[in-house]
């Protein structure tokens, strides 16, 4: 028996909090017209450009950060504030996600939903980058060390390496670097 579309992103849909994506049914061999074709008969949510969702799974309070990733084409990166929220290493409250998209990657600022993120253009290295409830997030030093370069305030950004450094999330070298570089902002 053949295997439906739709059986087929499902299964991406679970690791990725209900969202499947075009470049996902591309790489499946799926034709992208066919994401619309079960949207129209309500088998999936469109939820932004080349972004849909299976109704079925629940919303849960990690949704809006995996769409955040899916956003720019599947290539963001949460950061910054958002990575300390999610990491829980200081009382910061973002009120946008933040995502890394990389310097050279095409990226539509006009593209729907781009109010709802800050989005940052830097390459990072991959070994910045961990994943954290399957989506791509930077490191707890990484974090840190862009919310000092942005200016977080610095009682947020000292309680982020206490705690990193307490929780083992950083090492004593990293906590040495990022109080330098706290020092040499001030």
């Amino acid at each position: 028996m053949a295997t439906s579309f739709r059986s087929v992103l499902w299964e991406v849909a679970l690791d990725q909090q209900g969202f499947v994506t075009s470049q996902d049914a591309r790489r499946l061999g799926i034709p992208v017209i066919e994401l619309g074709k079960l949207a129209s008969r309500g088998k999936l949510e469109h939820v932004s450009y080349g972004i849909y969702r299976f109704p079925e799974l629940p919303v849960t309070p990690l949704s809006s950060y995996m769409e955040a990733t899916l956003w720019p084409g599947g290539r963001g990166v949460l950061s910054h504030d958002t990575a300390l929220e999610l990491y829980e290493l200081c009382d910061i409250n973002p009120t946008r996600i933040h995502i890394c998209i990389s310097k050279t990657g095409r990226y539509t600022p006009r593209r729907t939903g781009a109010h709802r993120y800050d989005i940052h253009r830097m390459d990072l290295a991959p070994q910045e980058i961990t994943h954290f409830e399957e989506m791509p997030i930077v490191r707890p030093a990484t974090a840190v060390r862009q919310c000092i370069e942005s200016g977080v305030q610095g009682h947020l950004i000292a309680q982020a390496i206490d705690k990193a450094r307490a929780v083992g999330s950083i090492t004593a070298a990293d906590e040495h670097t990022l109080i330098s570089l706290m020092d040499a902002r001030e």
